[in-house]
C-alpha cells in the first residue's frame, strides 16, 4: 500500500460510484487515492443487487431495438416531474452506455443483460424490458490478498453464507426445489460447491449482486494502482483561498494528511444513518417512529457534513428522500441483530400486507420504494409506521416469509424468537400481532372473494408486467393473487427501512458541489449517494441507484481530467 500523501485526486469511499471515479480519473492518467472508512472496501454496493439501471446498452438495444433516447427522456419527465432536470438526464443518457462499455473494454468489470421491467412499465414510455442490466458473477480469489477486504454481503439475505442472483433466475431454483429434477440437482451442485468454498477458505467465493460489482471495481482499481486504503475515516476538508486541496484522516496508525492537487471527490453513502438529518428528512422518523437501515452503518453523512463545513449545501426537497424498503428485524442468537429487506415475498401469490387496523392499503407486489411510500403516508396518523405481511399455511411452505425460508426449513425458532407470528385462526393470529381482529378477517374474506378468481379489484395486483416478474409464473391465472384461505396463519411485523438517500449535495451536472449561490466550491466534488438523485426522490426501475451514480461519476472524472488538462495546455 502507498505510504505517500500527495495525489491528483482523492476519493473518499470505496463503491460504485467512488471507485468508478477513481477507475475513470486513473485511466485519464491521474494519480488516485481511495480512502475508506470501515475496514472493509465496498460500502453500500457490496450490500445491494447489483442492478444498473442504464437505458440505451449494447444489452438494451439488443432487447428493445425500439427503445430510443427521446422515449427515455418521455419516461424520466414522468417519472421525476417537477424535479426532472433537462441537463442532468442529457448527460446521463449519453453518458451511460459510454460509462459501461468503457468499464467493460477497459478493466475486468463485466455486465449481463436482466429481464427487469421497469417498475413503471405502464408510465409513459416505460418498457417491460431492456434497461436494467446486472454485475455478472465473479470469484473473489481473483483479489488476491484483498479478498478478506471486501466486504461481506447482508447476512439475512444469504443461505449459509451464500448468495444468490439479483436476476432472480437461480432463486427460482431453490423455491422448486422439492418439485423439479433440474431444479434439485442444480441446489444440490450450489450447496456443494458452497460448502467447499466454506472449508477452503470459510466464505463463499463465487460472488453475485452487489457484491460482484464490488468486487469487479475494487479488482479493476487495484490492478491499476490505485491504491484503497481501509479503515480511514476522512474527517476534515483542507482548504486554502477557498480551494479543497485535501483531507485529514484516521486511522490506525493516527491522524494523517493527504493532499489532493486536482481535487477531493466524496463518495460517502449519503446519510441514512445520520440520526439528526433524518430525523429531519424522512417524515416517519419526524413523527417519532422505527426506522431501520440494512445500510452499513458508517454512512453517517460525513460527506454532506463535511461538504456544508466548506460552504456547500444539503437540500432536503424531495417528497421521498430515500429509497424506501420495507424491512424486518433480525435477531440471530449470536446476538447480532440483522435487517432484511422484503425484495421477493410480497410479490407471491397468497400473501397480503395489512395496517394495525387490518386494512390493506396499497398493491403489495409494486416496487419496494412504491410499497413503503404508501406505507408511510397509510400510517400518518398511527402509533408506528408499520405493516404486518400475512399468508396461510400453504403460502408460507411455498414461498417463506420474510427471513423465514419455505419448506422443508423448519419454522419453528422463528415462532419462538416472535419473528414469526403464528395463529390458528385469523383473529388468533391477530391478536398475537396487535392488529383488530374483526377487520383483518372481513379484510381477507374480502379479498378472497375475488383472489380465488386471481382478481385484485381494490388494488390491481399483478396489472403490471413488474408485478408478474417477481411472483410466481406457474400460479394461474395470476401469479400475484391467491386466496389466503388455510390455517393456521401466519405474520411478520414489517417496518420502514431505506437503500439509501435520494436527497444530497447540491451540485453541477459535472459533479461541482455548489454553494448557496450556486457557485461551485474549487477542488470540492461528490458522486454516488452524496449527491441528490437525479431520479428527483422516485424509484422507476431496477438500479437507478447504480446506474446513474457511476455514469455521474464516469462524467465527474472526465471533468476534473478535462480541466487538469486544460490548465497544462494552458
Amino acid at each position: 500500500m502507498s505510504m505517500k500523501s500527495e495525489f491528483d485526486l482523492i476519493v473518499v469511499g470505496s463503491g460504485a460510484a467512488g471507485l468508478t471515479c477513481a477507475i475513470t480519473a486513473r485511466k485519464r492518467g491521474l494519480d488516485v487515492l481511495v480512502l475508506e472508512k470501515e475496514p472493509v472496501f465496498g460500502g453500500t454496493t457490496a450490500l445491494s443487487g447489483g442492478v444498473l439501471w442504464v437505458p440505451l446498452t449494447h444489452f438494451g438495444k439488443a432487447q428493445n431495438p425500439a427503445d430510443s433516447a427521446e422515449k427515455v427522456r418521455t419516461f424520466l419527465r414522468s417519472e421525476c416531474g417537477a424535479f426532472y432536470d433537462e441537463a442532468a438526464v442529457t448527460a446521463f443518457i449519453e453518458n451511460g452506455p459510454r460509462m459501461v462499455e468503457f468499464l467493460e473494454r477497459e478493466t475486468s468489470m463485466k455486465f449481463v443483460p436482466t429481464l427487469y421491467p421497469d417498475y413503471h412499465p405502464t408510465a409513459p414510455a416505460g418498457v417491460d424490458v431492456g434497461r436494467s442490466i446486472l454485475a455478472a458473477p465473479y470469484d473473489i480469489r481473483g483479489l488476491g490478498k484483498d479478498m478478506a477486504r471486501l466486504k461481506s454481503p447482508l447476512r439475512t439475505i444469504t443461505f449459509m453464507g451464500m448468495m444468490f442472483n439479483s436476476s432472480n433466475a437461480d432463486l427460482k431454483h431453490f423455491f422448486r426445489v422439492t418439485k423439479s429434477v433440474t431444479s434439485f440437482a442444480y441446489v444440490t451442485k450450489r450447496l456443494l460447491n458452497h460448502m467447499k468454498e466454506l472449508m477452503l477458505y470459510r466464505k463463499g467465493v463465487e460472488v453475485t449482486s452487489g457484491n460482484a460489482l464490488a468486487a469487479r471495481l475494487a479488482k479493476s482499481a487495484l490492478d491499476l494502482g490505485v491504491p484503497i486504503m481501509t479503515g480511514m475515516a476522512v474527517r476534515q476538508l483542507q482548504q486554502a483561498g477557498g480551494h479543497v486541496e485535501g483531507v485529514v484522516a484516521g486511522g490506525p496508525d493516527g491522524e494523517q494528511r493527504f493532499t489532493a492537487r486536482h481535487g477531493v471527490v466524496l463518495a460517502c453513502g449519503g446519510f441514512p444513518h445520520d440520526a439528526k438529518r433524518i430525523a429531519k428528512a424522512y417524515p416517519h422518523v419526524r413523527r417519532g417512529h422505527a426506522h431501520l437501515s440494512p445500510t452499513p452503518k458508517s454512512n453517517t453523512g460525513d460527506g454532506c457534513n463535511m461538504a456544508e463545513s466548506a460552504g456547500g449545501v444539503v437540500d432536503i426537497r424531495f417528497t421521498e428522500p430515500a429509497a424506501w424498503m420495507p424491512v424486518t428485524r433480525v435477531d440471530f442468537p449470536d446476538g447480532e441483530v440483522g435487517v432484511f429487506p422484503h425484495l421477493l415475498d410480497r410479490y407471491k401469490p397468497g400473501i397480503i400486507g395489512v395496517l394495525a387496523n387490518g386494512k390493506r392499503f396499497t398493491n403489495e407486489s409494486n416496487s419496494y420504494h412504491d410499497v413503503g411510500a404508501a406505507l408511510h403516508r397509510a400510517c400518518a396518523d398511527f402509533p408506528e409506521t408499520a405493516m404486518w405481511l400475512i399468508c396461510d399455511k400453504a403460502a408460507l411452505a411455498k414461498y417463506g416469509l420474510g427471513y423465514v425460508k419455505p419448506a422443508p426449513m423448519p419454522i419453528g425458532r422463528f415462532i419462538r424468537s416472535g419473528y414469526l407470528l403464528e395463529g390458528k385462526t385469523l383473529g388468533d393470529l391477530a391478536r398475537a400481532a396487535g392488529i383488530d381482529p374483526e377487520q383483518l378477517q372481513a379484510t381477507v374474506r374480502e379479498f378472497n372473494k375475488d383472489a380465488v378468481r386471481g382478481e385484485d379489484p381494490a388494488f390491481g395486483r399483478g396489472g403490471t408486467s413488474f408485478n408478474r416478474y417477481l411472483a410466481d409464473p406457474e400460479h394461474k391465472p395470476n401469479p400475484c393473487v391467491a386466496p389466503v384461505e388455510t390455517g393456521p396463519f401466519y405474520a411478520v411485523k414489517v417496518l420502514m427501512g431505506d437503500l439509501g438517500t435520494f436527497d444530497g449535495l447540491r451540485t453541477s451536472v459535472a459533479g461541482e458541489v455548489l454553494r448557496e449561490d450556486g457557485a461551485p466550491i474549487s477542488g470540492l466534488y461528490a458522486v454516488g449517494n452524496d449527491r441528490a438523485s437525479l431520479m428527483g426522490g422516485n424509484y422507476p426501475g431496477a438500479g437507478i441507484t447504480h446506474g446513474p451514480n457511476m455514469t455521474f461519476a464516469f462524467v465527474t472524472a472526465h471533468h476534473i481530467a478535462d480541466t487538469v488538462a486544460g490548465a497544462q495546455i494552458a
